[in-house]
């Protein structure tokens, strides 16, 4: 049970309404998570801003995989619904993929690079080696592109944060728990 009220449209501060309005359109429906967030203008507007300038850092497949295992890394089920269905459905990965992804890899060896990074920055919390640069960096990604992959990292885990404190309610399609994939 959501431990925080997902506000109906009308009741949602002047300041969020036009950015919360954007996202309903966009995505056919006001998410739960969008509707509790945007109790704050400052974050809610503050996190839509990264995500849109975030929308043009690498490829759509290699955001959605980052998206997914560092949500499974930092365990925010809510999350892994949204990533898994708009992985499926935006970014066209397979089922194949979007399991590598959670297990913090993919197919594509570029991308398996930056996913292996972006797990690896999640659980050190950023505290990466030589190594984990130079294994990123060898497969063409830029110091810009690793600070992207960054934050993405960052991204991700705030929306993570916030849906794994107040818990809200799924709007999309379960997803199988990792201890089973």
């Amino acid at each position: 049970m959501a431990r925080t009220a997902a506000l109906k449209p009308e009741h949602v501060p002047a300041e969020s309404k036009p950015t919360l309005d954007a996202f309903t359109k966009d995505i056919g429906f006001t998410p739960n998570m969008m509707a509790a967030f945007a109790q704050s203008p400052i974050a809610f507007n503050s996190w839509a801003t990264l995500l849109g300038s975030l929308s043009k850092a690498l490829d759509v497949k290699t955001r959605d995989s980052i998206g997914l295992t560092v949500s499974e890394v930092n365990g925010c089920n809510y999350c892994l619904t949204v990533h898994s269905y708009t992985a499926q459905h935006m970014a066209k990965l397979s089922a194949e993929d979007i399991i590598l992804a959670r297990k913090g890899h993919a197919v594509d060896e570029k991308r398996d690079a930056a996913v292996q990074f972006a797990r690896k920055v999640t659980e050190t919390r950023g505290h990466v080696g030589d190594a984990d640069l130079k294994a990123v960096r060898d497969v063409g990604y830029t110091d810009a592109n690793i600070i992207e992959i960054i934050a993405l990292v960052a991204m991700y885990s705030l929306t993570n944060f916030f849906n794994n404190v107040f818990d809200h309610d799924k709007d999309f399609p379960a997803v199988t728990p990792a201890g089973s994939i």
